[in-house]
């Protein structure tokens, strides 16, 4: 059966989409949400070859060149047309290696040039002022100040702090686990702040009506349940609107300071890379080799949330 027959009945389109869904899962180890991401790219695809009269089997990269011009005309920004580019080129491979087409007419496509955007990021003095806003009278002020001091001092995505689980945590050792993209999973070292900050948060946590299947997620609602992405997005945003932070501040503004002031002070690249979780230092053989006592007296010589605790720690002990 050709490839034209497949797309003109909907149970082999079905299962085709399937086979494609299962691919990116396996082969490509996506995450669901660019698994989702993707098969709307081969949407819009066979949107624009039906307008056209374009048969699958007969499109040429001349075709995907106007494919790709039209995205431009509608007004769709560079980076988001290079996304559905990828999507289009990674639909066109599967159908390749499934030899459900004798040539991948998408090989010499080329993607629009994507300007390179420098991220905001905040000082140590920013989010130190982020953090004093914070109510510690209210029911969620506390997890709030935990949430704030686990993005910074572990560089994590905003799913990743959402999904950390209790299991997740291995305080007494200084590390915690993280699931990234592709399920993958990394051990990251956390600071003593952080750490600070999360065990007093199990007092109010405690308190709270944990509903079914949510007691070993860390960081929850007030409803009992996992706390959502869209509200720790709420939570930072008012944060630092009521610190007058004039930039654009976002949960992942403190994963691009966390890079940042570690690079600023001293830290090996090639840690800090593991330690966010980008796939392109996965692959490396340096990074299967980083050795984790290593990674972890980086973070503790380098990040300012150590130094500071430490610095308090002393000023302390003199004190007393």
């Amino acid at each position: 059966m050709n490839i034209e027959d497949i797309l003109s009945n909907k149970k082999h389109y079905n299962r085709l989409i399937q086979k494609y869904k299962i691919y990116l899962q396996l082969e490509r180890s996506l995450a669901e949400n660019t698994i989702q991401a993707y098969l709307n790219d081969i949407n819009k695809l066979f949107s624009f070859l039906s307008d056209e009269k374009i048969t699958l089997r007969n499109i040429q990269l001349k075709d995907l060149q106007s494919f790709s011009n039209q995205l431009h005309t509608l007004g769709i920004h560079p980076r988001s047309q290079a996304r559905i580019l990828s999507g289009v080129k990674s639909f066109f491979n599967f159908l390749f290696i499934e030899s459900y087409i004798d040539a991948d007419p998408s090989e010499l496509l080329e993607s629009p040039k994507v300007g390179f955007k420098i991220p905001d990021v905040l000082s140590v003095d920013e989010i130190d002022a982020i953090i004093d806003t914070i109510d510690l009278s209210t029911n969620e002020g506390q997890r709030n100040k935990a949430i704030i001091e686990t993005l910074y001092s572990c560089g994590l995505r905003v799913s990743e702090l959402t999904q950390l689980k209790i299991s997740d945590l291995y305080l007494d050792e200084g590390f915690i686990r993280v699931t990234g993209k592709g399920n993958k999973q990394r051990l990251i070292p956390i600071s003593e702040k952080a750490i600070h900050e999360i065990k007093l948060y199990f007092i109010d946590r405690n308190t709270l009506d944990i509903k079914k299947e949510h007691e070993d997620i860390l960081f929850l609602n007030r409803r009992g349940r996992q706390i959502t992405r869209n509200m720790i997005f709420i939570i930072v945003q008012d944060l630092a609107q009521k610190a007058n932070i004039n930039k654009k501040v976002s949960p992942h503004t403190f994963r691009h300071s966390f890079a940042t002031h570690l690079l600023e002070g001293g830290a090996n690249l090639r840690v800090i890379q593991s330690m966010l979780g980008h796939e392109s230092i996965a692959t490396t053989e340096i990074y299967t080799h980083i050795d984790r006592e290593r990674l972890r007296s980086e973070i503790i010589q380098h990040h300012p949330r150590n130094i500071m605790y430490r610095k308090q720690q002393i000023d302390k002990n003199r004190n007393d």
